[in-house]
């Protein structure tokens, strides 16, 4: 599921530079994430980077947007094609992923 940001925002702005797949833009009141370019960082990271740091915890899974870990990975891997550490991880199945926790 891709992460959403929530109405708490305080807009601060912290997780913009957070994100690697350049999915979270300032809106008009809050921060927003595109949702098809947000991967929960599949592949990248073992933590979402926007949640951790968000100091009003307002960066959350969209429950209308549920989606697994091999479609989050495959949009890592799409939005990312020059990664070869990337590929090769994902290859051996041995990648950092939330799921895998």
């Amino acid at each position: 599921m891709a992460i959403q940001i929530t109405e708490d925002c305080i807009n601060c702005g912290a997780c913009e530079p957070e994100c690697p797949n350049e999915a979270i833009k300032e809106g008009d009141e809050i921060y927003v994430i595109n949702p098809d370019t947000c991967s929960e960082c599949v592949g990248l990271f073992d933590e979402i980077p926007c949640q951790a740091v968000c100091p009003v915890d307002c960066c959350l899974p969209d429950p209308d947007r549920v989606e697994t870990e091999d479609v989050l990975l495959g949009r890592t891997l799409r939005l990312h094609p020059d990664d070869t550490a990337l590929r090769n991880r994902a290859a051996a199945n041995d990648y950092p992923s939330r799921f895998r926790k």
